[in-house]
């Protein structure tokens, strides 16, 4: 019996699929979940909403003709399965938009088998096709088609399924590639979009109007419901063979009338005034048979009589007779829609070459762990610098150009870069300096509390990894970490410095961030680098002071710390951490080293904490940070004085 670990189901939020994901996680619950739905018109995220409080369970909004979105979540996912139902099914709407059956049903199709030969991870793939493909039945006929009989559909939507079975067919035989075909009858039941027959005659008789039927209604079809179906599913994912086809269906038949006239019955109305006999399709097959012995063997069987199912489906719509919202133009009796957007880049591919699609599966098949990293504070120093570090150790970055408060921008930034990483070095600091943040309390709080908590939020729900660049300036020396008792504050440790408006937001949103598991918080301090002629340098600021204070304080030496960072976000480490090179270097120290490697020139006078405070807004925070973990995790990390005379000085030394 296979046991799956990582499974993406694709149109998850249909009506099917979502059955057969709902069952999945309650009886599965070790089991993770991915679920990917562009959300078209025939599925909603309610159909999932049961599913949404499994930590098991994600749901991914995208399109399978995307090749990067499939490639990536095989990828991150770690996806060892696939149950393929994303498709367009309506056979009227195939008979007006052909080309975007073949674009969905055959194109989607082929992305997600060149997506499993090059990712080379998925044990079994479940392809989701329909009794459609073996095309009419003989009305006399007494044995249903068996999985091995001709292929020979007789409308454009069966012709794409029969389309994409025979790349299914040739991926396995070509490439190995671990297959199950399933081909089913007619299903119904909760949760289905009213364009089909049973929920549209249920809601047209709910509404009191005409049940159009199309021709003479002497069709006939099989009727499945959906908790059945959900349960061959789970059969054939544990016990189907690989290379193998299964029919799902029942010998139990009836007639596009039969139906009308049954559902008039227990709606107690006079199937003579309410059924309305229209024009047919341009070709209605007569029958689908099917034989059905096969998927049986495994131990798979109708459970739900069509009476009892039937009433069940009727009790849920009259219960939800709003979930779908407007559904007036699919009640039609011809109704028509069109499912795709031509401007996007993959249906770009479909049309005009695929050059864009060979592209991202050579770069997957060359390298299958590829980093790419977004990152936030373009115009920002460290922001900057880590567009210039990545560009060294050859990682494949964008910056973001969305605003971080701005929710659809950082998703849209998302969907166009797919990173694996998130790195943010945004944020209001005020220029000159954080006093400006006590007259822009309303522009600090947008983007150092909200934009950071947004793009915290929006990575989470793309399981993306975020890197925080905060800040260690949210705490003050106190009784436990008394000046110049080498006892640091650690992460853990509450923030206790409100001094300026600016600390206060950033310790607001570091305690916020706490709940969020998928984020990296690396508080900084009195950030200092090589680049002396930067005026955000810590040194370069202090050397233009005319007075400056004289407490010593833990610092940041972005030119070893940095590349830290990066590793950090290789390794995708966690949580919250003191991001200072160890032991702390007073603003004396800082400048004598100045004065002896730099300016032997350079004068300078000190002045208290009282004297400060005459010239500036807001107090300044001082304290000693306790850098062990980052140092327990990175041993050759210097301590503050040699990282400085290593990295800045001996760099600019004048002779």
């Amino acid at each position: 019996m296979y046991e799956p670990k990582n499974i993406l189901i694709t149109g998850a939020a249909g009506f099917i699929a979502s059955h057969v994901t709902t069952r999945l996680i309650d009886r599965y619950p070790s089991y993770k979940i991915v679920a990917l739905d562009k959300l078209d018109y025939c599925s909603t995220f309610k159909n999932l909403l049961s599913c949404s409080s499994s930590s098991k369970f994600k749901f991914i909004k995208g399109d399978i003709a995307t090749a990067d979105i499939v490639n990536h979540i095989l990828i991150e996912e770690e996806i060892d399965t696939i149950m393929h139902f994303a498709a367009q099914t309506h056979v009227d709407n195939s008979f007006g938009n052909s080309m975007e059956f073949t674009y969905n049903n055959i194109y989607g199709t082929h992305v997600l088998l060149e997506a499993c030969r090059v990712t080379n991870c998925v044990k079994r793939f479940i392809h989701v096709s329909t009794d459609e493909v073996y095309g009419e039945t003989d009305l006399d006929a007494d044995i249903g088609n068996h999985e091995a009989s001709q292929l020979l559909p007789t409308n454009p939507y069966s012709a794409t399924k029969a389309g994409a079975e025979m790349l299914v067919m040739a991926y396995h035989r070509s490439y190995d590639l671990p297959i199950i075909t399933s081909r089913g009858n007619n299903v119904y039941g909760p949760n289905q979009y009213p364009e089909k027959l049973v929920p549209k005659f249920i809601l047209l008789a709910m509404k009191g109007e005409k049940l159009p039927i199309h021709g003479d209604g002497s069709n006939v079809r099989s009727y499945l419901h959906c908790g059945d179906v959900a349960e061959a599913f789970e059969v054939i994912l544990h016990k189907g063979e690989i290379g193998q086809v299964y029919n799902i269906g029942t010998k139990k038949e009836r007639s596009v009338l039969d139906v009308a006239e049954e559902i008039c019955k227990l709606f107690k109305l006079n199937p003579k005034d309410v059924i309305e006999f229209v024009q047919d399709r341009p070709f209605n097959d007569k029958r689908y048979f099917l034989d059905d012995q096969k998927l049986k063997k495994l131990g798979w069987q109708e459970r739900t009589p069509w009476e009892e199912g039937l009433k069940m489906t009727i009790e849920w719509y009259k219960k939800n007779p709003d979930w779908w919202g407007d559904v007036s133009t699919a009640l039609n009796p011809h109704p028509r829609f069109s499912a795709i957007n031509l401007s996007d880049e993959a249906q770009w591919s479909f049309q005009y070459g695929y050059s864009r699609l060979a592209r991202s599966y050579t770069e997957v098949g060359r390298k299958k762990s590829r980093l790419k990293f977004l990152i936030y504070g373009r115009t920002g120093w460290i922001g900057g610098l880590l567009g210039k570090l990545c560009d060294e150790e050859r990682i494949d970055w964008e910056y973001g150009r969305g605003r971080l408060e701005d929710r659809k921008s950082l998703m849209e930034d998302i969907r166009r870069v797919m990173p694996t990483h998130v790195l943010s070095a945004a944020g209001v600091t005020g220029r000159p300096n954080v006093d400006w943040c006590e007259s822009h309390k309303a522009e600090t709080i947008r983007t150092n509390v909200v934009g950071i908590l947004t793009l915290a939020d929006v990575c989470r729900e793309y399981s993306l990894y975020m890197m925080n660049f905060a800040t260690g300036c949210i705490f003050e020396y106190d009784k436990e970490h008394p000046l110049g008792s080498g006892i640091g504050f650690k992460e853990e440790d509450k923030p206790n410095f409100i001094g300026s408006f600016y600390s206060k937001t950033k310790a607001m949103v570091e305690d916020l961030l706490k709940n969020y598991d998928n984020v990296c918080t690396l508080r900084v301090r009195m950030p200092i680098s090589s680049d002396l002629s930067n005026p955000r340098n810590f040194i370069t600021k202090i050397s233009r002071y005319n007075k400056v204070v004289n407490i010593p304080n833990s610092m940041t030496v972005l030119d070893e710390l940095l590349p830290i960072s990066i590793e950090m976000a290789k390794r995708n480490l966690k949580g919250i951490w003191n991001f200072t090179n160890p032991g702390v270097i007073s603003h004396n120290q800082i400048l004598e080293l100045y004065r002896d490697n730099i300016d032997p020139q350079f004068k300078w006078e000190n002045f208290d904490l009282k004297e400060q405070a005459k010239v500036i807004v807001a107090p300044r925070s001082n304290n000693e940070m306790d850098a062990s973990k980052l140092k327990n995790e990175f041993p050759n990390l210097l301590s503050i004085k040699d990282s400085i005379i290593k990295f800045v000085f001996e760099p600019n030394k004048k002779t």
